[in-house]
This record gives structure tokens, sequence and C-alpha cells, in this order.
């Protein structure tokens, strides 16, 4: 870790909260290539304050530790860790319910759930599931969770009112990630041994929870899966499942069925059914799938060629390959539909990629091994977990000198992900 990120570290135990705190203990110069860390007087700082939040408003950052078998919890309004929570081992993928003040953390080395309450920073519950799980996929009411158990090739259903399993579904062999699609009634699962996406039909049954609807194979190492839909359509129209083939070159691209009753569906029958549309060439080893807000692109990263691949959901087509970087992993997209981030692992940085300009706009310095990427609520700050160095580059994006590195917060031993949580307390 540099001196300017040990300072960072050690300056922000006596950060104000956010809503009124200047620039920082520090800040970067905004250049192309590698910002420079130049510590600062606070007397020196220029004055930006960051927006006010009400005194009921909180915001948390949650950090898997999977050397640790922690959460670490940060707080993003008063930019300090605020507890390390116990979990079980070799926590891995984290979500957060959209309705409930609740995250889930999936514990790959004790095959269980572990539900941590938002207002307490505390597990309320641990639902045990079945060998290896890896991920969470939460629907948009907050009532379903669905767990792909990569040891034991199923998906387990989670009802998250009675924190509980109530089902469980075959997979392809090694699951890894599942999405639940804009209608909210297909679930898919990439399956990386396999090589393959499952598709199933979410139901209201709790004898049948999934059913599977289909299989894909043909992409090896099938790992992340973005899943997009036409923002222009009516509901329940279709959508289409991107997924990251990282054994190879490419991406697959699924049709997911429309709804007999929509427009599409009574058009067209084809347009009724799942189907494989075609496979992309990319870069090498593509790891991560990040969608726009507005469903009109997606990006991949491509970890072995160090680049990143632009491809149109409207044409199926790869519009460019680009240069962003050393072994690039992780990916987020703001809500400007501008502004693509980028962790790049091997150069320890995160780059910024202007999707309107075709161009990397600059990279900030963070710490060892970048990795995953998450926005405040506000989207005023950018967190990323650096699996090398234990901590969090917390970087602030609209000061008057762009986006800065404002500091450094630690986490815990090898992190895993980062997922944000914001809610206003009862009083």
């Amino acid at each position: 870790m540099s001196q300017g990120q040990n300072e960072a570290r050690q300056g922000q135990k006596d950060l104000e909260p956010r809503r009124a705190q200047s620039d920082g203990p520090f800040h970067k110069r905004w250049a192309p290539g590698i910002v420079l860390l130049l510590p600062l007087a606070l007397g020196s700082c220029s004055r930006s304050p960051f927006p006010a939040y009400p005194a009921s408003y909180h915001e948390f950052a949650y950090v898997s530790n999977g050397a640790r078998g922690t959460v670490t919890a940060l707080d993003l309004v008063y930019l300090r860790q605020d507890r390390v929570i116990p979990v079980g081992r070799q926590p891995t993928g984290l979500a957060i319910n959209p309705v409930r003040n609740e995250i889930y953390a999936v514990n790959s080395g004790s095959d269980s759930v572990s539900v941590i309450d938002a207002t307490t920073n505390r597990v309320v519950s641990t639902i045990g599931v079945q060998r290896t799980p890896y991920f969470l996929a939460v629907s948009p009411d907050g009532k379903r969770g669905y767990v792909p158990n990569s040891g034991s090739n199923t998906v387990s259903v989670l009802d998250l009112e009675k924190h509980r399993q109530i089902g469980y579904a075959s997979t392809g062999e090694g699951p890894g990630v599942a999405k639940v699609a804009p209608d909210h009634h297909t679930l898919v699962v990439s399956n990386r041994i396999s090589g393959s996406l499952s598709v199933y039909t979410i139901t209201n049954s709790t004898q049948q929870p999934l059913k599977l609807r289909g299989s894909f194979s043909g992409c090896p190492g099938a790992t992340d899966v973005a899943v997009v839909a036409d923002s222009n359509a009516e509901p329940d129209s279709g959508a289409k499942a991107f997924v990251a083939c990282s054994a190879a070159h490419r991406v697959m691209v699924v049709w997911l069925s429309a709804s007999p009753r929509s427009w599409r569906g009574k058009q067209d029958a084809f347009l009724r059914q799942d189907h494989l549309l075609c496979f992309l060439d990319v870069g090498d080893t593509p790891t991560t799938i990040a969608a726009m807000p507005n469903g009109n692109e997606v990006f991949s990263t491509n970890f072995g060629s160090d680049t990143i691949s632009e491809i149109s959901t409207w044409t199926n087509e790869v519009l460019g390959t680009y240069p962003i970087g050393s072994k690039p992993s992780g990916a987020v997209i703001g809500s400007d539909n501008s502004s693509l981030w980028v962790s790049n692992f091997g150069a320890d940085s995160a780059a910024l990629y202007s999707i309107d300009d075709g161009r990397v706009e600059g990279s900030v310095r963070t710490g060892e091994h970048p990795d995953t990427l998450a926005f405040s609520a506000d989207q005023q700050l950018l967190l990323i977990a650096d699996t090398g160095s234990s901590d969090v580059a917390v970087i602030r994006l609209q000061g008057k000198n762009g986006p800065t590195l404002f500091t450094m917060l630690p986490s815990g031993g090898h992190a895993n992900d980062i997922v944000v949580k914001g809610f206003h307390s009862r009083r």
C-alpha cells in the first residue's frame, strides 16, 4: 500500500459525516493515466460539501471477507467502519433485499446463507442450503431468493420472509450465477462446468417453485449473466440473456420467451419460445457482463486480453473491443448510461470509460487487486473492494477536480463481493 493510502486510512478515523465534509484530508489531481496522490492539509482543500441527508438516513456498504468468515459493514454517511459481522465460512456472494432491510451473505464453506439485519448490522438468521453455494439472486418483491449450489448441481429457492429453504431444482454442472429476468417470472442460471444456461419459470407453487423450461449449451466456463429487456416494450414481452463464456472468448446470447398475452407474443409464435440467438466473439476470458440501466448495450470485461467489448443488445453484435487496463475484472455503469467504471485487477486501479465518447477518460489508483465495484445510493461515491490489500477504495465522483480517491476503508481478508443498502430509520 502506498504512503498516500496509509495517510488516507489514518485520516478517515476523524472524518465528519460526508453530508458536511470537504474534499477530505487529501485529494488527487484528475488527469489521463494514473492519478497521483497529493496529501494536502485540510485548510488548503476546496470546500464542496456532499449533499445533506436527514438524520434518519443510513447507508452501509457490505463486504464479504472470504478468508475471515466475516462481512464488514462500512458506514457511508460517516465514511468509517461500522462493525465486522461474523457469518459462515468462506462468504462469497452478497445480495440486498429491495423491500426489506436485510442483506444476505452466501457462505460457500458452510453451505448456508446468513441474514443480516441492516438496522442493527447483526445476523438474525441462518438458512441452510445445499453444497457449495456462491451467489444469491433476490426477486424484485423481496419474497424469494435463488441460490445456485455448485457442489450439488441445484438451485435452492428461499422464502425470505420466513428465512427458510422451500425447494430446489436441478441445474447443469457447476452452477454459479442466477438472475431474475425483468418479467419477474423467469430465472436463469449459468453452469460453469457444463458450459450452459438453465432457464426456469418461477411459479407461485410451494411444491414446485421452479419449472425447468430448457437449457442452452456451447458456452465453456459460463459465469456472469446480464438479462435485459427492451425498455420501450410492454412488460412480459421477452428479454435477452448475455452469458460470459469465460473459458473461451465469446458471449452467448439467449432469447427468453415473450408472454402469449403480450403484443410480441401474439404476433410471432417464435418469440413465445426460448431459443439460442448467437455467439459473439469478444476478448479472452470474459468475466463480467455489465448492462446499461436503459438496456441498450452490455459490456464484457475480458480479463485475459486487457480489453472490454461493447455489445448492442438490439442488433446482437459487438460494436468494438477496446484496451482498458491490466486484467479487467469488475465493471459497473452509472445511471447516466455513459460512465463505465472497470476495476483493473492487474494494475491496482479503476478506469473510467466514456461510452458516449468511446474512450478511456482516466484512471484512479486503488488498493491491491481491485475486483468488485458498487455505487453509493446517490452515485456520489464509487466503492471498490481490493482483494489484495483487504480494504475498500472510496472514489468521490462529483468533486471539483473530477473523480478522486477520497479515502480507504478497512475490510477484511480476501474481499469477494460488495453491495450497498440505504434506508430511513423509523422514529
